[in-house]
């Protein structure tokens, strides 16, 4: 841990715990407090444990500080407070609960659920008297924050700082990635040492990610709902320390290993060339509603760190209970330092902020794209530096803001998600019933990259984060393997998980053995592959989907911590064959820049002989022109052209029809043929390379997408 900062007078010391040479310098806000004691826990000689309270002495500002000799690395402690207690004016104070450190860097043990953890008297069933405060003392059932150091040897550690533009960002959960991964030591199985190892980055290298997205690893507990009932909080969006890596991901056992074993991944995968960013939760806190526990910071002080209404009541724009206030200085502050700690002493890449919203709105609840923390965080020279993608929106009113974000950020792009699935799946399912679907004209759009809701303020492509799939929905297999949910193992009588997925189960509800079925399922999620991988914009892959990972059907697996969420690397053929299909369709994204350019296209004439930067032709070879609006478009050729680049020139065709269609290739200024580089059809990527002639008409085989590199007169047919 490095030294304590300078001592400024007036100021209270940083927040946190410092070592100092006496022993440890600690601060905590508790601006409503009469009184505030840091308590060290230390095992006697036969293995009993004692709390000592040592009062902190000073306080300026709201925050209580003190130095206590003699304290090390490996300490345990925890804070109290005394105060009021006026649950009608939001005054929570109860010295009998033990409150974790809002900035511990290392927490060990686990809540164990039990009507002690309450600030106001509960029974056994949990439910009680808010206005009654409650005397049982929470210490035997509360984890301990640990005083850890951060010295690390990052020996050559660089950050591969890898272009938006080449990226391709793998979202996954630490646990569920090796679980069941034959190549990990099974010691190491589901963990950070576990990510980091050879035959798993093996895996990530031969996909060519660039970047891991983490699914939670800041510390976080259980639910007492999911604890009832014998379930755990298996995603992680319940945070319970914002710079404390979550302890059950280590194979260490040690509080200081677990942090250095959180480094060495970050380290170990940087060598590999691969970033990694975080999914980070700091909209809401494990607290939940006023009515649930008290673990921190509601005990420490609740009218700063939530958002109350005029009655004291939690406002909820997140649907965990609580949202924290980012308009208080202490709670900005908090989150600006906690990603600052995880770019600056564990050198992570980036976070994608869980349900981005509600870190944007001001005093009136309204969203503000100017809100002072999205303006301190663009203006931090730290953290405006790295990757920022925003989830954009909340469960609040008018919180669904996609593209609406301020540059840096990038946004996750449920518009492409939606429509992909819609083209793909739903409008196919209508089409083989006889009906029509939406055609192909939004599918365009989020081909190009989704200049209608980025192109302000000079954002360009990488601000869509296009994605098919997330860890919350249905996986890429799944999607054509169910039309319904099915959720009943998460206690919930199917109320949980979204209905709106945009499925088609291709006739049978869930897995099969009729072959027609199954290869027409195999289809659809090459055809969500290829255009996932081959749109403008930066792709997200979910973990698994290449692999066609099922969750059987369930789309919010959120409790599931066992088979239906671990990744099962025992592959059948068609497995290993969508694998391949992924790898090639990431080398095609990889080997012709023009699908992954910055700026937009214009659609304009970029070159004397007539040609446009993109050009959309309908089946018969001519420009789409007024057809876009006309009924039936379900044929797109799509031809991006790189001449005027230096690059080359490639054609996607798509289509969305159950039958065959005869299309004819383009001519196009300067094209003399193209050369067929896939086709979903195909099983598995044949080495096949047929050449054809603009001009050319041939069958194109129902619900189909076809990718084709154009030939011309300065580049060689072979």
């Amino acid at each position: 841990m490095p030294p304590s900062p300078p001592a400024m007078p007036d100021l209270p010391p940083e927040p946190g715990v410092h070592l100092t040479p006496e022993g440890a310098q600690f601060a905590v806000y508790a601006g409503h407090a009469t009184g505030a004691y840091v308590c060290l826990f230390d095992a006697g000689p036969d293995g009993e444990v004692t709390e000592r309270r040592v009062r902190l002495r000073h306080h300026a500002y709201g925050t209580w500080h003190d130095v206590v000799p003699g304290v090390g690395p490996g300490q345990r402690y925890a804070f109290r407070v005394e105060g009021e207690w006026d649950p009608d004016r939001s005054l929570l104070h109860n010295p009998d609960k033990l409150l974790l450190d809002p900035y511990a860097r290392a927490i060990e043990g686990e809540v164990r659920l039990d009507p002690a953890l309450y600030g106001h008297r509960v029974g056994a069933d949990l439910r009680g008297d808010l206005w009654v405060r409650d005397d049982r003392d929470s210490a035997p059932f509360m984890p301990r924050c640990v005083v850890v150091e951060d010295d690390f040897d990052w020996g050559a550690d660089v950050l591969p700082r890898r272009s938006l533009t080449e990226s391709l960002v793998y979202e996954v959960h630490v646990k569920n990635a090796t679980k069941l991964h034959p190549g990990v030591p099974e010691r190491l199985r589901g963990t950070y040492a576990g990510l980091a190892h050879p035959a798993f980055v093996a895996h990530l290298q031969g996909l060519g990610v660039t970047a891991v997205e983490l699914l939670p690893v800041h510390t976080f507990t259980h639910e007492p709902d999911l604890v009832r009932r014998g379930l755990r909080n298996h995603w992680g969006y319940n945070t319970l320390g914002f710079f404390a890596p979550h302890a059950a991901y280590a194979s260490s056992g040690e509080p200081q290993g677990v942090l250095d074993e959180f480094k060495s991944m970050v380290k170990d995968l940087h060598a590999a060339g691969i970033e990694v960013l975080l999914d980070v939760v700091y909209n809401h806190t494990a607290e939940n509603s006023r009515e649930d526990m008290t673990l921190s910071w509601r005990g420490l002080d609740q009218r700063a760190y939530y958002r109350l209404d005029g009655r004291g009541r939690d406002v909820d724009v997140t649907g965990c209970g609580n949202t924290l206030d980012l308009t208080h200085p202490v709670v900005a502050r908090m989150v600006l330092d906690s990603l600052r700690y995880w770019v600056q002493e564990c050198h992570v890449d980036g976070f994608r902020f869980d349900l981005a919203v509600a870190l944007g709105r001001g005093k009136d609840d309204g969203y503000d794209r100017d809100h002072p923390f999205l303006v301190a965080l663009r203006t931090d020279p730290v953290l405006s530096r790295v990757k920022l993608v925003a989830e954009p929106w909340d469960l609040g009113i008018h919180g669904w803001r996609t593209g609406q974000f301020p540059p840096p950020f990038s946004e996750w792009n449920d518009r492409y998600r939606d429509a992909t699935r819609t083209f793909w799946l739903r409008d196919l399912a209508a089409s083989t019933a006889g009906g029509v679907g939406h055609g192909v004209r939004e599918l365009a759009t989020r081909l190009a990259g989704s200049q209608d809701l980025f192109d302000s303020h000079d954002r360009g492509t990488i601000a869509s984060v296009n994605f098919v799939t997330a860890h919350d929905g249905f996986t890429l297999a799944d999607l054509t393997a169910y039309d319904s949910k099915h959720n009943a193992a998460n206690g919930h009588s199917g109320t949980d998980g979204s209905n709106d997925n945009r499925s088609w189960n291709h006739g049978i509800e869930g897995p099969t053995d009729v072959p027609e079925v199954a290869a027409a399922r195999r289809r659809s999620m090459r055809n969500l592959l290829g255009t996932l991988l081959l749109s403008t914009g930066v792709p997200m892959l979910g973990a698994g989907d290449e692999i066609g990972r099922s969750q059987g059907g369930n789309n919010n697996p959120y409790c599931q911590d066992n088979e239906t969420s671990w990744t099962s690397w025992d592959l059948e053929p068609w497995q290993q064959d969508l694998l391949e299909t992924t790898r090639h369709l990431v080398r095609l994204r990889r080997e012709n820049p023009v699908l992954r350019r910055r700026a937009f296209f214009s659609g304009r004439q970029v070159d004397a002989d007539g040609s446009t930067d993109l050009a959309w032709f309908a089946a018969d070879g001519h420009p789409v022109g007024p057809r876009w609006d006309g009924p039936g478009l379900n044929v797109l050729q799509a031809l991006y052209n790189g001449s005027t680049l230096g690059q080359e020139s490639v054609l996607l065709v798509v289509n969305g029809w159950a039958w065959p269609v005869d299309v004819t290739l383009p001519a196009a200024p300067g094209v003399t043929a193209y050369r067929l580089l896939w086709d979903s059809v195909d099983e598995r990527p044949t080495c096949a390379a047929e050449l054809a002639e603009p001009g050319t008409t041939a069958p194109m085989a129902s619900a189909s997408m076809r990718v084709w590199r154009a030939v011309t007169a300065a580049a060689p047919r072979d």
